[in-house]
């Protein structure tokens, strides 16, 4: 049997994880008492990492998840934020508006404002401390480089993390994308600790397999693995071929793909999402999985399939018909 996803770490961060985007009102509205029971049944089922950034919820994920956290024993988890965009008045503002643009069902009073200098990434730092109110971040990263400037990221803000780190005002930096060449780079480039990959090393595709988790394993940097259901592809057994991927439309060759690895969990017993959470953690440079859910039943029963016993044989099956790498 393989080894299931449980409470033990790697490098001392917790195996499982909750992304705080969901109750940053994510998709759709959430009341303050709704988020409260999704973080308390993420709590709940033994889940200890929680990564948030100021980008969910314009703030609104880092305020909702620092209230909960402030109920917890510090030292019993781990918790990362992100920094490369503040948070500024809006002067387009108007009353009603909605950040929806950006997916988040909050009013559109703040804007980000990309900052990559020093400045501006200690001012991140201390304004998440503010809205969590919690003064130690153990992880931080640069989020989303590549959706600004990539060489600026490298010449300014990775140096400005590093000093944070040497003087003691975070634990671990790294970088926080979906872009494979971004990650790359940032781990060649920079002294990270920890890396976390959206979307680019799952069940359905692995893209980092080809320079980011060699990259990473030649300069010791872990890797936290989120976005690990496509898009909600993977989150159920029987996969829906109109299901959402990315911003578009499934592509056939996908789909294709998609059905072979659902039939073959299934021949094994399986469910899909259970092979979808726990395949990432077969790589020994992933340390982390990090998964969503805007419901309490989602989380309890995230965390039930993490637990799960997989045999070993269904990774060499999907290995030997070249839907996972060898």
């Amino acid at each position: 049997m393989s080894e299931s996803v449980d409470a033990t770490t790697r490098s001392g961060v917790p195996a499982l994880g909750y992304g705080a985007a969901n109750v940053g009102n994510l998709f759709r509205a959430l009341t303050d008492d709704e988020a409260w029971a999704v973080l308390d049944a993420a709590w709940e089922s033994g889940i200890r990492l929680y990564d948030t950034a100021p980008h969910y919820g314009l703030g609104l994920s880092e305020r909702r998840l620092g209230a909960f956290l402030q109920t917890k024993p510090r030292d019993e988890y781990v918790l990362s934020t992100k920094a490369g965009r503040l948070l500024r008045p809006n002067p387009g503002h108007v009353a009603g508006g909605l950040d929806t643009d950006n997916d988040f069902f909050v009013p559109d009073d703040l804007q980000r404002v990309w900052d990559f200098s020093d400045a501006g990434i200690r001012a991140s730092l201390d304004e998440s401390r503010e809205r969590l109110g919690i003064e130690r971040i153990d992880i931080l990263y640069l989020h989303d480089p590549e959706r600004h400037d990539l060489d600026l990221a490298l010449s300014e803000a990775f140096p400005a993390l590093e000093a944070l780190r040497a003087e003691g005002e975070v634990g671990r930096i790294g970088i926080g994308s979906m872009t494979a060449a971004a990650l790359t780079a940032a781990v060649r480039s920079a002294d990270l600790d920890t890396i976390m990959v959206a979307g680019r090393y799952t069940l359905l595709e692995q893209p980092a397999a080809a320079d980011v988790i060699p990259a990473c394993a030649e300069r010791g940097t872990d890797i936290v693995a989120a976005s690990v259901f496509n898009s909600g592809l993977l989150a159920q057994s029987e996969p829906r071929r109109d299901g959402r991927y990315e911003y578009g439309a499934l592509p056939e060759e996908l789909w294709q793909r998609l059905t072979r690895i659902a039939d073959i969990c299934r021949a094994h017993g399986v469910p899909l999402p259970a092979a979808a959470i726990q395949y990432p953690l077969q790589s020994p440079v992933v340390t982390s999985v990090v998964v969503g859910g805007s419901r309490p039943e989602q989380l309890r029963q995230n965390a039930q399939l993490a637990a799960l016993d997989i045999p070993a044989d269904l990774w060499r099956e999907l290995a030997a018909e070249a839907l996972i790498p060898s």
